[in-house]
């Protein structure tokens, strides 16, 4: 069974900074894409970053030259640095990745559970 486990989340305030992290455990054979999703009250997940195996990233435009993903394969672990955050930032964070277990011959997605992000202003 595989878990994706995060951490990293808590209250920042305006212009402040955090890094998320998500650690992946279980049978893996190995990890393709990973990435972040966030959910603020009221509103649809959406897509923050993401990061291919090769570590081609993209990014949604309201984060761009702000947060930066990462991974570490050793590890298999993915990272959400953030910095200049903003109140509207606020959401529930969801690392995300397609991973293949060991005997599998397909990927699988899986979630973490989520982590709180809180900016005050």
């Amino acid at each position: 069974q595989v878990q994706l486990v995060e951490s990293g989340g808590g209250l920042v305030q305006a212009g402040g900074s955090l890094r998320l992290s998500c650690a992946a455990s279980g049978s893996i054979f190995s990890i393709n894409a990973m990435g972040w999703y966030r959910q603020a009250p009221g509103n649809q997940r959406e897509l923050v970053a993401a990061i291919t195996s090769r570590d081609s990233t993209n990014y949604a435009d309201s984060v761009k030259g702000r947060f930066t993903i990462s991974r570490d394969n050793a590890k298999n672990t993915v990272y959400l640095q953030m910095n200049s955050l903003k109140p509207e930032d606020t959401a529930v964070y969801y690392c995300n990745a397609d991973i293949r277990e060991t005997y599998y011959y397909y990927d699988v997605e899986y979630w973490g559970q989520g982590t709180q992000v809180t900016v005050s202003s």
